[in-house]
């Protein structure tokens, strides 16, 4: 009765800490260690959920040492499923890692005369929209210029507030390279500015204006049917569509337009 009361699992149990060989002890320190690496691996799994996963492993850490050795059987494949969701954010930080924006403006003040943001856009590297969104009016509209911009009443009437989208915009532009055409006025409509060195402006870029009108600023139009072979803007202008062109213009002449601007830096 003794003997079978010693050998009970619950006895053992008791004992681990005790009475286990040091070959028992390095095995379950072992073991809680991986349980501890697993919740990290979900973390990557997880994406923007990990703390929910993580509160579940720390959970889990209670389970049986059946339980354990489950977990321990199926480490291989989460690590397999981790492996492919870590290439696709790397893919997807490539993607993202240049960004090309558009704006549209209406007029306002004297006779329409000045620019204000109505319509901002922004692509990835493969002409994915990030972002695309009306904005509100802060002042009276005196030419929405629909002919060019596309903008009509009801939308910005319906827009987004000025303040939140542009600080989406700056939040989303951090640490990118932006690409675009005659950005200046686009940084200045939406009242932010981006490092110098991070901008891509195909309306400045000397070698390209020099082949396509001669060492003049070429339209965006013009430089799509002469470097991609696409008309644009045959109508009203849409900013996803002129994003979407600036992108693909410097996706063609991307490595030379690099090596332009390391020349340039070392002359300086």
């Amino acid at each position: 009765m003794k003997r079978s009361e010693d050998n009970s699992p619950k006895r053992k149990a008791m004992n681990t800490n005790t009475n286990s060989s040091p070959g028992q002890r390095k095995l379950q320190t072992s073991m809680e260690r991986l349980q501890v690496q697993q919740a990290n691996v979900n973390r990557r799994a997880a994406g923007s959920n990990w703390q929910a996963a993580m509160g579940n492993e720390n959970h889990n850490q209670a389970a049986s040492t059946s339980a354990s050795t489950s977990t321990a059987g199926t480490h291989e494949t989460d690590a397999t499923l981790t492996k492919s969701a870590r290439n696709r954010l790397k893919r997807k930080a490539q993607r993202n890692r240049y960004l090309a924006m558009d704006c549209e403006m209406v007029g306002v003040g004297h006779n329409g005369q000045d620019a204000m943001l109505a319509r901002v856009s922004i692509v990835n590297k493969v002409g994915e929209v990030l972002l695309d969104k009306h904005v509100k009016p802060r002042q009276p509209v005196v030419d929405y210029r629909t002919s060019v911009s596309g903008i009509r009443p009801e939308d910005i009437e319906n827009g987004e507030d000025f303040k939140e989208v542009q600080a989406e915009v700056v939040k989303l532009l951090q640490g990118k390279v932006l690409v675009g055409h005659a950005l200046r006025n686009d940084l200045a409509a939406l009242g932010i500015k981006h490092p110098k060195a991070h901008i891509r402006d195909t309306s400045v870029y000397k070698p390209l204006c020099k082949v396509v009108s001669n060492g003049h600023t070429p339209s965006l139009k013009r430089l799509s049917m002469a470097v991609l072979g696409k008309e644009i803007q045959t109508g009203e202008h849409n900013s996803v569509e002129d994003a979407r062109a600036a992108m693909s213009i410097y996706n063609l002449i991307a490595a030379d337009w690099e090596k332009y601007l390391e020349k340039r830096q070392k002359h300086h």
